[in-house]
């Protein structure tokens, strides 16, 4: 049940209450496939109704690929899967110009970059100069070739998977590209009594064979526009600002944060209130939020610890700053 707390809060795009309900439809479908992983597919909705580009690590077959096409399925949008490899150039991903001789005219023909929904998959096996040829698309929304500007369809996401950097053959994301992430999670070996359902379920066939949309093209971007009419009490946002700020003055982390940091846990703490049923965000949104969102922004100093990762950076942070107690400018 949505709690309201103004009259007046109503999506642009579509009432909170369907939402909520699209939003759950959404979940509950990726749920046929993955099993067991419940919070990494709220987490993955998450960043699609965010209006942002996820980033899914961990070892191989773990089910990252089928999370990213379980998501896509569920989704009514144009889709495409890039599998990237070392010996890929740029223009496999953006596309090329050619020469028509009938015509006698240059002729743009776009790579699978151009869909609503882009599969990078095993992106940190592909070299650093053809990862970058995701940057201008996944910020601007825009590719560049030949000198001429294409704008990418919309809605727009790329559902990234990558193995981690230990693993032979593969190249560590720069750090411009995380930052466009806006979210990154990892799924982890099932328990065994997931493990048993994920064999009994595949015992004919694979789950994600009978999976079909249950939101559209039109109604994703509606809901992304309800998104954006979660309540943010500003004690809130000062809770934000003061945790990327911590970051920027930690004392093992080279480089903090950025606003485009803050931005996203903003913009991710809303998405959680909704698809938790609510209209209003909870400094516990933004706790449960600021290691999938922040942690991949983070460099380490030179001189830390090997042992110590961005994530224990984040929860120390979490857990020595002041949670606002009560929300202000509630009716």
């Amino acid at each position: 049940m949505l709690t309201r707390h103004k009259a007046e809060t109503q999506a642009s795009g579509q009432p909170l209450a369907k939402a909520y309900e699209s939003a759950s439809a959404i979940i509950e479908n990726v749920g046929k496939v993955i099993v067991g992983k419940a919070e990494a597919i709220r987490l993955a909705v998450v960043a699609i109704l965010a209006g942002g580009h996820l980033l899914i690590e961990d070892a191989p077959g773990v089910g990252k690929t089928m999370l990213a096409r379980s998501l896509a399925r569920s989704l009514e949008c144009s889709f495409k899967r890039l599998q990237f490899t070392p010996d890929m150039l740029p223009g496999d991903i953006t596309g090329t110009t050619v020469y028509n001789q009938k015509s006698g005219d240059f002729e743009f023909r776009p790579g699978p970059v151009m869909a609503q929904i882009v599969l990078a998959d095993e992106i940190n096996r592909a070299t650093p100069k053809v990862q970058s040829a995701l940057l201008e698309c996944m910020e601007e929304h825009q590719i560049s070739v030949d000198g001429v500007t294409h704008r990418m369809p919309v809605p727009f996401h790329v559902l990234a998977t990558q193995n981690p950097v230990e693993f032979e053959g593969t190249f560590p994301l720069p750090e411009t590209q995380l930052d466009r992430f806006l979210l990154r999670l990892s799924l982890g070996f099932p328990d065994p009594a997931g493990e048993l359902t994920i064999l009994e379920n595949q015992r004919f066939r694979h789950p994600i064979e009978d999976l079909t949309p249950v939101v559209h093209a039109e109604a994703l971007i509606g809901l992304q526009a309800a998104v954006k009419d979660i309540f943010v009490d500003r004690l809130v946002s000062q809770y934000i600002v003061a945790l990327s700020g911590a970051t920027r003055n930690h004392r093992s982390l080279y480089l903090g944060v950025s606003p485009r940091g803050s931005l996203a846990l903003y913009r991710t703490a809303q998405a959680l209130a909704l698809v938790s049923g609510r209209d209003y965000v909870l400094p516990d949104d933004v706790k449960a939020l600021a290691v999938p969102v922040l942690a991949h922004r983070l460099v380490l100093d030179s001189s830390v610890s090997h042992r110590t990762s961005n994530r224990d950076i984040v929860t120390e942070i979490i857990n020595s700053l002041p949670v606002p107690g009560a929300l202000s400018g509630r009716n």
